[in-house]
């Protein structure tokens, strides 16, 4: 039988005393620093989160240097709704779950969905940039090259929203269609513009203001392929449920695009603080 050691014990105590100082010493120096991981998140919720005020358009148009939500327009009489899709949606960044854990701020490459979110907050408005040396305040044309940048609520980095050819590695990946993400570079793959609706009057409104608050078909200039909402593709985020987005148009039996392709670009109320998809119908019934 061992015999009693009270200097082991004693040992063992002041051992794991210092390892308990130095977890508390550690611990007072991330909170300092805003390192723990609840500081993270909630740091990271308080801007994605937050509340964004949306430009006011004074004439009906969109123009450079306004703030914007993209809104994928509901469309009840869709035959390929998926249960749960049906609604307005609203372009928006989506951070992998590693990034919510890890980031302090915006990282690039960065994810985009569509989700039900139609109030504007960090994570879903975007600024229309300039890409050909207009100066801000001068609406943008169908034709017309523009970028999408946002801050997703942070002081910075801006992020564009971009989109390349798909290839092995690089594809959405619910549809295998063709990715949308936000990068850090503006560069030929942040290029994007607005086409009038009707084809057969795309000619005659080429190089007009796009009006703001209207369905538009929003097309990347690098690969012509339009921004889409196919709705039947979804994923689980930190968030909860989100749509995948997409560059790919869709054409129905006349070569026309479907709603899949309508965005609205939506701009704020001036009556009051809301947007003007809240603003109601002054002709309910009709003309």
């Amino acid at each position: 039988m061992a015999a009693y050691s009270p200097g082991v014990l004693v040992g063992n105590w002041h051992e794991a005393a210092f390892l308990e100082e130095d977890r508390m010493r550690d611990f007072i120096r991330k909170r300092d620093r805003g390192e723990l991981l609840m500081q993270k998140i909630s740091r990271l919720e308080e801007n994605l989160l937050k509340k964004i005020n949306l430009s006011v358009s004074k004439d009906g148009f969109i123009c450079f240097g306004d703030t914007v939500m993209l809104l994928s327009p509901d469309n009840k009489s869709s035959v390929d709704s998926y249960t749960g899709a049906c609604g307005n949606l609203t372009l928006a960044i989506n951070l992998e779950e590693i990034s919510i854990y890890s980031a302090v701020s915006l990282q690039a490459p960065c994810g985009v969905s569509a989700v039900k979110t139609v109030d504007p907050v960090g994570r879903n408005t975007f600024c229309l940039l300039s890409v050909d040396g207009s100066s801000v305040g001068e609406p943008i044309r169908f034709g017309q090259k523009f970028g999408l940048g946002t801050t997703g609520g942070f002081s910075d980095p801006m992020l564009y929203l971009a989109s390349d050819h798909k290839s092995f590695i690089r594809f959405a990946k619910k549809s295998h269609l063709q990715q949308v993400f936000l990068t850090d570079e503006l560069s030929y793959l942040t290029c994007w513009q607005a086409t009038f609706l009707d084809p057969q009057l795309r000619l005659e409104y080429e190089g007009s203001p796009v009006p703001a608050n209207s369905k538009v078909i929003i097309t990347h200039c690098h690969t012509n392929r339009s921004l889409a909402v196919p709705r039947n593709f979804w994923a689980r985020s930190y968030f909860g449920r989100e749509y995948e987005v997409i560059c790919h148009t869709y054409l129905d039996s006349h070569r026309v695009e479907e709603d899949k392709n309508y965005w609205v670009v939506v701009t704020a109320n001036p009556s009051d603080d809301g947007t003007m998809i809240d603003r109601p119908d002054p002709q309910p019934g009709g003309i």
